[in-house]
């Protein structure tokens, strides 16, 4: 018998079956609280997910957009410290990354739950991108719905061969002043391009994910912002000012400003050409040493209103309907978490007959230049270091 909920703290008073669950589910409404700057995501979760959801366990989905999550992570440790354990206006997070660990510090969600949905039969987590979040151990306390890679973007127009590794992309900035920039961190993507140059001055990426030492730590750190430093003067506008955000990175691009942008979504690239955003000549590529990846999540905070359809949806995200939908680059083009090896056959073959977008590259060519993330404390320890030591040191 597959049971729905432990007893825990915060847990229900009642533990339930699953289909109890689905029973319990319907007629509740599912306050979603997640990242809202991408047209494609949030079409796809009003439009088809809410659509399905509702015709199929009568559950609403509202989606509740936030410009940075870690307020809402904010707001539930102001709700645990004030006892506030139950009734609760957040019933589904998307989180992954340094947030996770927050909240697995401060007792924050609801689990551990991921185990318990049918649908976790088709994931992967023997993946170490699954079962560890930035080097915190998942156990069921969140659930993977997707999968995403660094990817630089270029036009080929402009530059026919661009610089594959990135040493080489940091001997083009300096001999191209001006062509290029990064959003300033904390921004998620302007934060990865910091952690790329961490892997390539502080070591390979493997050996962040062990054992290290607060000195050694300090030494890599300190090496990539003097990288950070040298480099200002070579970036758009002399360093005096960063996008604020991948939007206008990517406006930056397409309007001549700059010649690169990057993606922490392997399929954006194709979807901006769909858009009219870029021309058609715009393409992909990762560096020859590897690009970071990791899987995002949703969490179920502990003072959930709605728990159970909030893991109805969780469950549903990795129905492998969902995600090829959400696969099809005119949709979103995220790439699915879900192994292909452990559908029927007649779901791997219609994974594998999806159209891929003109600028991104083959799965074959992604997987073989993955890089893990480092644990969150490395990339807090970043985030706050440039702020210090690259912005405010001129």
């Amino acid at each position: 018998m597959l049971l729905v909920g432990l007893v825990v703290e915060q847990a229900w008073a009642q533990v339930l079956t699953w289909d109890e669950a689905v029973v319990e589910a319907r007629g509740q409404t599912v306050d979603w609280y997640m990242w809202g700057g991408s047209p494609a995501v949030n079409a796809y979760v009003n439009g088809y997910l809410a659509r399905e959801l509702k015709a199929r366990y009568d559950i609403t989905l509202r989606q509740v957009p936030v410009k940075d999550i870690a307020e809402v992570v904010s707001k539930l440790v102001v709700e645990k410290q004030a006892g506030k354990d139950s009734g609760g206006s957040v019933d589904l997070m998307w989180i992954n990354g340094e947030n996770f660990r927050t909240c697995i510090r401060h007792n924050l969600l609801y689990g551990p739950f991921a185990d318990l949905l049918p649908n976790q039969h088709y994931v992967d987590w023997s993946s170490p991108t699954v079962a560890n979040d930035f080097g915190t151990p998942v156990e069921g306390m969140e659930s993977p719905w997707g999968s995403a890679q660094v990817v630089m973007i270029y036009d080929a127009a402009r530059i026919p061969e661009p610089p594959r590794s990135m040493q080489a992309l940091l001997d083009w900035i300096k001999a191209n002043p001006g062509r290029f920039s990064y959003p300033a961190p904390p921004d998620f993507t302007g934060s990865v391009f910091i952690r790329h140059i961490f892997y390539h001055v502080g070591g390979p990426a493997e050996w962040w994910q062990g054992d290290y030492t607060e000195a050694e730590l300090q030494a890599a750190a300190d090496a990539t912002f003097e990288v950070l430093r040298d480099l200002r003067p070579s970036l758009w506008r002399g360093g005096s000012t960063y996008p604020d955000s991948p939007v206008r990175m990517n406006t930056l691009f397409a309007d001549g400003e700059i010649d690169f942008s990057f993606s922490y979504h392997q399929g954006e690239a194709s979807r901006a050409i769909h858009d009219g955003l870029f021309p058609e000549t715009v393409r992909t590529f990762v560096f020859n040493e590897g690009t970071i990846a990791n899987t995002h999540f949703v969490a179920i905070p502990f003072n959930a209103r709605d728990k159970a359809a909030a893991m109805v949806v969780a469950d549903f995200l990795l129905f492998p309907e969902a995600q090829r939908e959400k696969a099809v680059p005119e949709v979103w083009g995220d790439f699915p978490v879900i192994s292909r090896d452990r559908l029927p056959p007649e779901w791997q073959q219609r994974f594998a007959d999806l159209k891929r977008g003109p600028a991104t590259l083959e799965d074959s060519v992604l997987q073989s230049h993955q890089l893990p993330e480092p644990p969150s404390e490395i990339l807090i320890h970043l985030e706050q270091g440039w702020e210090m030591q690259v912005l405010k040191n001129r």
